[in-house]
């Protein structure tokens, strides 16, 4: 279950207003995956990436208790730059990590290298996007972490799941997690805005606001961030934009069936008023 801690989010002093930032360049980046598993482009990123991911980072204490319970190998889809995969391979997990960001996966080689060829050793790492997911082996725990399952488009999620079915051990598992909506929340407040500083340590000083659209009709959410980055003598701006997708329960249970799963576990925390984390743990039906 995602462990939250509030990022600040007061606005940000002498913030220029939209129309004063320019669309980011194609070597910025104008596409990044979601809110909770935004994976950087660039290095100029990293300090973003971190910032959205630091509050849900206590997920990793769940699928750690999970994976004692099943034992590897794990699949890890959106690694991203290795979140969990490290960490599983520290603690003894053979991991193949899947992700579409070849940047990423480089800085999850580079991770494993620091520490040493016996958590390197564990790590198989693969460049492919999941929705054309196409396993090679069976796994004994497959993750869909930090919301990853939101980033599939809703047509493509019954072919994924049912690959990642048919390449589970028979007492193997797949555990997901994804932010719930309250419907009347959607409709009553489709347009949302934050702003917060991230956190950095290198002389700049960086401040985002957020936008978020969400359209019912389409089940879709885009996420726009302002970013402002002052140095010592120069101020950057940029926007960058995702989009994702919201995640209806009642239509992923269906799919989920229809894949040959059966739900043996679910967690709920409330963020707020208007959005729950839930975590689903899936295995073979049998």
């Amino acid at each position: 279950m995602h462990t939250r801690t509030d990022i600040p989010v007061t606005p940000a002093p002498g913030l220029a207003p939209p129309s004063r930032f320019t669309t980011a360049s194609p070597a910025l980046g104008s596409w990044l995956p979601g809110l909770e598993s935004l994976a950087p482009h660039t290095e100029e990123h990293l300090w973003l990436h971190g910032a959205l991911l630091g509050p849900f980072s206590g997920d990793i204490v769940e699928y750690l208790a999970l994976a004692r319970t099943t034992g590897g190998p794990v699949l890890d889809l959106g690694s991203g730059a290795g979140r969990l995969t490290v960490p599983f391979a520290r603690h003894g997990f053979t991991v193949e990590a899947v992700d579409r960001d070849a940047p990423s996966l480089a800085r999850l080689h580079d991770w494993a290298d620091r520490i040493g060829p016996h958590v390197r050793s564990r790590i198989t790492t693969t460049h492919a996007d999941l929705v054309h997911l196409r396993l090679r082996r069976r796994y004994r725990l497959t993750l869909l972490a930090g919301a990853m399952i939101a980033a599939i488009p809703p047509h493509s999620r019954p072919g994924m799941l049912r690959e990642i079915a048919a390449h589970l051990g028979t007492d193997g598992a797949l555990a997901l997690d994804y932010t719930a909506h309250d419907a009347a929340g959607l409709v009553e407040d489709p347009q949302r805005a934050w702003a917060f500083q991230v956190p950095r340590f290198d002389g700049i000083t960086e401040w985002v606001v957020a936008r978020q659209l969400f359209d019912l009709s389409t089940m879709s959410e885009q996420v726009t961030y302002f970013i402002e980055r002052s140095g010592k003598t120069r101020v950057r701006r940029s926007i960058v934009t995702t989009d994702k997708w919201i995640v209806n329960q009642e239509d992923l249970l269906q799919e989920l069936r229809a894949a040959g799963l059966r739900v043996t576990d679910q967690r709920q925390q409330r963020l707020d008023e208007r959005t729950r984390s839930v975590l689903l743990v899936c295995r073979p039906t049998e």
